[in-house]
């Protein structure tokens, strides 16, 4: 398969916002190629290099850009080998190698061809939304059932081997996917409700817990080998030891359990987000002991050789009060005063809380209704999309922030408003020096930048407006923090800011 057929489908993809016409042009792609270029074709249309980041920059991308292959040569295999090549080149000399490499793959590209390369090596093609037209193509492509190839994704987190295990081997390649121990899994997602009362109406038998503001976490344990991953799926072990330690000793074997983490203060409320966020990057000793991490718990997978994946929600807490009551997440079963307990999170400091259905299973990287969160205050998590330059004092700052809701069709995200408010000193100083790394173009007021990440934001409401592609546009709307946890590919969708909307 040549690397043309790949950027031809990427550019279909661009040209239409239609799932369905998203989903059979990568299925005839999927189709058309070998078992052996699958892999690679896969990746390079979600957006990353199998290899993954391979650390070629913007700048040292165009000091190599050369003049264009006239005709397209270049085989998905040719550029897979050289990236591999790339990414696997270090020690004395690897600069120079690298660059070698990465000069000779451009030479042979055609303009278009190198236009794809620079996206992809720079991230700008990357897009998480994506990622479930991708899921419905394969099971296009395969004849399998889109539920079955959704079920293998999220246990083994790579499309690519998703996709090579389902057009080679059909729903029994996918269906030998199982959670392994140190391989996380893409974490259960809750979805928003009105209310409490609304909230309990719709799932009856439920369990109410606290929501906290702390950060993602999925621990997996196998004897005394302990790891622990972001929501992102990325490891942080050797940040959180503290953690690490702590499952070490719980009264098993082996063990997968998903919680929240945060960094408490003296009297016991949550520290701010950041300051949490902030220990998943440092192993410096005094910020370690300074931001003591603690888990609150409250779903556990794998216990001791079972997997509890499909075993309803009240085995699965059965089993987590085995192996880990004393750091579960508050919360009660069939609560009968579930408002007080709502109170008494808000009281505590946290967000709300998270109704979650009893009888079902684990959905792995789903967003439905089995959970549903409560929270008083209206906030959406929106990508960046281009910032513009301050007035007054915030003169010489980036400021004013374009958000965008993503796209569930895997499109590029939907412009929903324009932000300044909420933005601390700290926070015009950070965006302006980090938000230029990822520039695209910039005109005399604003800095376009490639939409990758996530800002919480706070909003009285929506309302319909004809100035933003999407129909709406977002009501007094403030910065409450940036979202380092989160891709783009987690950001809430358009349809989820159009369900604000006042009978909506």
């Amino acid at each position: 398969m040549l690397l043309h057929d790949v950027v031809s489908a990427s550019t279909d993809l661009a040209a239409t916002r239609s799932r369905k016409a998203k989903t059979a042009v990568l299925a005839g792609l999927l189709t058309s190629a070998r078992p052996e270029e699958l892999a690679a074709a896969v990746a390079f249309l979600t957006g990353q290099p199998t290899q993954g980041r391979i650390g070629a920059g913007w700048r040292t991308l165009a000091e190599l850009r050369t003049e264009p292959a006239a005709e397209p040569g270049l085989t998905v295999a040719d550029v897979d080998t050289a990236l591999g090549e790339v990414a696997g080149t270090s020690g004395s000399g690897s600069a120079k190698r690298r660059a070698e490499v990465l000069g000779g793959l451009l030479a042979r590209a055609t303009k278009a061809e190198q236009d794809f390369l620079f996206r992809l090596l720079t991230g700008e093609l990357r897009q998480g939304a994506l990622e479930g037209v991708m899921v419905d193509a394969i099971a296009e492509a395969s004849g399998v059932a889109g539920e079955t190839v959704r079920r293998a994704f999220m246990l083994s987190g790579r499309l690519p081997a998703t996709a090579l295990a389902a057009m080679t081997g059909g729903t029994e390649a996918l269906l030998e996917f199982r959670l392994e121990l140190g391989r996380p899994i893409r974490p259960m997602l809750a979805s928003p409700a009105e209310s409490l009362g609304e909230a309990l109406a719709e799932l009856g038998s439920a369990v109410v817990e606290y929501k906290m503001d702390g950060a993602r976490i999925q621990v997996h344990r196998d004897g005394d080998e302990v790891h622990v991953y972001t929501r992102t799926l990325r490891e942080i072990t050797a940040h959180v030891g503290e953690l690490a330690d702590l499952v070490r000793a719980l009264p098993c074997d082996s063990v997968v359990l998903d919680g929240e983490t945060l960094a408490l203060a003296d009297d016991g409320r949550p520290r701010p987000f950041q300051e949490t966020m902030s220990r998943f990057g440092s192993t410096r000793e005094e910020q370690v002991r300074a931001l003591l991490l603690r888990p609150y718990f409250f779903d556990c997978l794998h216990l001791d050789g079972t997997d509890l994946l499909d075993a309803p929600l009240r085995e699965r807490n059965a089993a987590l009060r085995r192996v880990a009551g004393e750091h579960m997440i508050p919360g009660e079963s069939e609560p009968a005063d579930a408002d007080a307990l709502l109170a008494a999170s808000l009281a505590d400091g946290h967000e709300g809380v998270v109704v979650k259905d009893l009888d079902a299973p684990y959905a792995a990287g789903r967003r439905g209704r089995a959970w549903l969160k409560v929270k008083p205050v209206h906030t959406l998590d929106l990508v960046i999309l281009a910032a513009e330059w301050g007035h007054g004092r915030r003169t010489g700052y980036l400021s004013n922030l374009h958000l965008g809701a993503r796209d569930p069709d895997g499109g590029p995200p939907i412009m929903v408003g324009k932000t300044f408010k909420g933005l601390t000193d700290q926070l015009l100083a950070w965006q302006t020096e980090h938000l230029p790394e990822l520039e695209t173009h910039r005109d005399d007021w604003t800095v376009y930048v490639r939409p990758e990440l996530v800002v919480e934001i706070e909003l009285d409401g929506v309302q319909t407006s004809t100035r933003y592609a999407g129909g709406v546009a977002l009501r007094f709307a403030r910065v409450l923090r940036y979202r380092p946890d989160k891709e783009a590919g987690d950001a809430d969708t358009i349809d989820a800011v159009r369900a604000m909307l006042p009978g909506g």
